[in-house]
């Protein structure tokens, strides 16, 4: 099989930090006496958790630990891995001899794996025998075993700052494996676009430099512009986390900034997630939500401005139907806002919850049948209509039981 064409590999891995002095970033973990910075510089590693979103160098990470310590390195992908893959790697570990360096495993995507899949890993964590090095997005918490997070320590990952990212461009456009040999510049308002378009995402930011000199080498210049960048990002894109802790915290970050009355920063959350491939369907039934939550009765009108975009958006889709959801964001953030509905609704579901079988008071019940009359339904009732101002003062419509201030 010949060999791979450097010129083929993308950038970011030609960029991939070789040694401890070419990290970028997470000052954190990585400065003077820091338990991170003395593993790779050759202190005995632990088996620990990387929690961190793309493109924050927990694959690098793991890979320089494997390097600058004794014993075999292994990595896998829980997306394509399953269990065949675990028991493999399960079975190097019992090989190790006592006293010899365990197995170092990095597990990409980690939070991908099932329960019974993670627990595989434990007796041999516990014996020593394997160092468990596992990289995530999502929030350990809700995504990972209590077992496995008992037994791993975990180190959170920034998304890496802009000057960060400025010295990495500059890097790249330096470097001999890198972009050097292109002879390319970049202007400051480029580079300024460049990093906001990467958004902490030190991948993201090669695979957009990359993108920008392949379009500056088809029409043969050597600047790298603004206008370069922007045709960059377009035709690149960005991926958008549908399900982890970046949508739901969009998704968050909207609902609170209506709620707080801010709708120029609900628009900017609302188009964030649909420029980032959010559904507008999910994003409606948050704003239904929204306009019984947080607005209720004081302007009962907002939950038809939602119903109506909703049906806008249903017979026009994207683009023209997104227009009527920022209409409706800019309503409800701009509404007056009560939650005493939210607050209603969350007690009558307590309780009821706490008395799920006290039975309908005599006065309340129907009496269509003799039978019924008999057994006292309806009896004592009050017709509402007949009575002063039509209103039954001090009757009741609780069961006895239920006790309500």
């Amino acid at each position: 099989m010949p060999a791979p064409d450097p010129s083929r590999t993308p950038l970011a891995a030609r960029m991939r930090p070789t040694g401890i002095d070419e990290l970028c970033g997470q000052p954190h973990l990585f400065g003077e006496g820091r338990p991170l910075a003395e593993m790779l510089a050759g202190r005995p590693v632990h088996s620990m958790i990387l929690w961190g979103p793309p493109g924050s160098g927990k694959t690098t990470l793991a890979r320089l630990l494997g390097e600058v310590q004794p014993g075999d390195y292994e990595t896998l992908s829980a997306v394509n891995s399953g269990m065949p893959e675990i028991r493999a790697m399960v079975l190097r570990a019992e090989s190790v001899a006592e006293g010899s360096p365990p197995l170092i495993l990095f597990v990409d995507e980690v939070h991908r794996f099932n329960k019974i899949q993670q627990d595989a890993f434990l007796p041999h964590i516990e014996q020593g025998r394997l160092v468990f090095i596992g990289a995530t997005t999502e929030n350990p918490g809700f995504a990972l075993n209590h077992a496995l997070r008992s037994r791993t320590r975990l180190y959170c990952l920034n998304p890496l700052t802009d000057e960060e990212l400025g010295t990495l461009a500059d890097r790249a456009l330096q470097a001999p494996q890198g972009l050097g040999e292109a002879g390319l510049s970049l202007d400051p308002e480029a580079r300024d676009r460049l990093i906001a378009a990467a958004g902490g995402d030190a991948r993201q930011l090669y695979t957009l430099l990359e993108a920008a000199a392949e379009v500056a080498r088809s029409e043969q210049v050597s600047e790298l512009t603004p206008e370069l960048i922007r045709r960059a990002a377009l035709a690149g894109g960005r991926s958008f986390d549908r399900g982890g802790d970046e949508f739901y915290g969009q998704i968050s970050a909207l609902h609170k900034a209506v709620r707080g009355s801010s709708p120029d920063a609900a628009l900017y959350w609302l188009h964030r997630m649909l420029q980032g491939g959010a559904d507008p369907n999910y994003i409606l039934r948050r704003l239904v939500r929204v306009a019984s939550e947080d607005i209720g009765n004081a302007n009962p009108g907002a939950l038809n401005v939602v119903m109506g975009a909703w049906q806008s958006y249903e017979r026009l889709g994207s683009p023209e139907g997104e227009l009527a959801i920022s209409h409706a964001v800019v309503y409800l953030s701009v509404a007056a806002k009560s939650n005493a509905v939210y607050r209603a609704h969350q007690a009558a579901e307590k309780l009821a919850a706490d008395h799920p079988h006290a039975p309908v008071p005599l006065h309340l019940r129907n009496a269509p049948t003799r039978l019924a009359k008999q057994l006292g339904h309806g009896k004592g009732y009050r017709y509402d209509h007949d009575e002063p101002d039509q209103f039954a003062a001090g009757q009741t419509y609780f069961p006895e039981e239920v006790q309500t201030d």
